[in-house]
């Protein structure tokens, strides 16, 4: 299913697990986890001697174990003289999407996608962008832009803290007070394209409570779910992320009563006693259908 809005495939991203892609005991365990999506790391998580066994590693697992969810890769900076063997890796594992690190600009996305075009990507391939850097988070908007055609197979952000963090000096306070401004600038560049957004990672996976304020901070700001570093971060993201019952109540009441033979055409309704519009309908759509994903995965054997 797609959104009523745009050319965006519908997809339920409360937890996206990042996972070494050479470390086999961390991957023979993903079929057993809950997570929504999973993120195959080639780039930070695995040393620079380790690459080529990781890649090759992680060809051989996804053609005989796919996840239930998403699988994305994260490969290398262009700079790093990886990304092109690392796309081409991509491109014999056939995960859902590939994340780029370390945006800075349009020309990153365009890059990738030339090379999609010259090396005939399929269709469905789809690109992340993580935005962790100064300039990554000042030309958002711009970056995001990209996602807005059809053709620009852009569908999600992800904010790396870490990394702007770093550059920037801002320490690692609790509430992340001086941080919120950015992780508002990227979330609303994300929507303003169509865009999913994912919140970054909370280091310390033994901090329960910590993870879950985060947790909580994130939905409440917009983002969409949580990069996690742990599978035992898994099960609170989902339901923190999760969809409240009132609201998927309310979702199905829209949907019927745009479905009125009475409202055929009408861009504006009573319900009631509340105007509701189109773009409520849009978002309506968008929340059943991520509820439709998690009980098909409930039913699972």
């Amino acid at each position: 299913m797609t959104r009523a809005t745009d050319h965006h495939p519908v997809r339920l991203r409360r937890s996206v697990l990042s996972v070494p892609a050479d470390n086999p005991r961390a991957l023979a365990k993903i079929k057993d986890l809950a997570a929504d999506a999973v993120i195959f790391d080639l780039e930070d998580a695995v040393a620079p001697e380790q690459k080529t066994q990781a890649r090759d590693a992680l060809v051989r697992h996804l053609s005989a174990n796919r996840p239930s969810g998403e699988a994305i890769i994260r490969i290398n900076v262009a700079e790093s003289g990886f990304s092109e063997v690392d796309l081409v890796a991509a491109l014999a594992a056939r995960p859902d999407a590939v994340l780029l690190p370390k945006v800075e600009s349009p020309a990153n996305i365009q890059a990738v996608l030339d090379w999609f075009s010259e090396n005939d990507a399929p269709e469905s391939l789809r690109l992340w962008a993580m935005i962790e850097t100064p300039r990554g988070v000042i030309n958002a908007p711009a970056i995001a832009e990209m996602g807005r055609t059809l053709g620009g197979r852009l569908d999600c952000f992800v904010v790396g803290l870490n990394d702007l963090r770093k550059a920037t000096g801002v320490p690692a306070l609790p509430g992340r007070t001086y941080l919120v401004p950015w992780l508002m600038q990227v979330l609303l560049a994300a929507r303003g394209s169509g865009l999913d957004a994912i919140d970054a990672v909370f280091n310390d996976f033994r901090d329960s409570e910590g993870f879950a304020a985060e947790c909580r901070q994130g939905r409440d700001m917009g983002y969409d779910g949580k990069m996690l570093i742990h599978p035992a971060q898994i099960d609170e993201a989902n339901r923190c992320f999760g969809i409240d019952q009132a609201a998927l109540d309310e979702a199905h009441a829209i949907i019927g009563a745009f479905a009125r033979p009475e409202h055929a055409g009408r861009g504006v309704i009573n319900l009631n006693g509340r105007m509701v519009e189109r773009l409520h309908l849009d978002e309506a759509l968008k929340l059943a259908a991520k509820a439709d994903i998690i009980e098909k995965r409930k039913v699972k054997p």
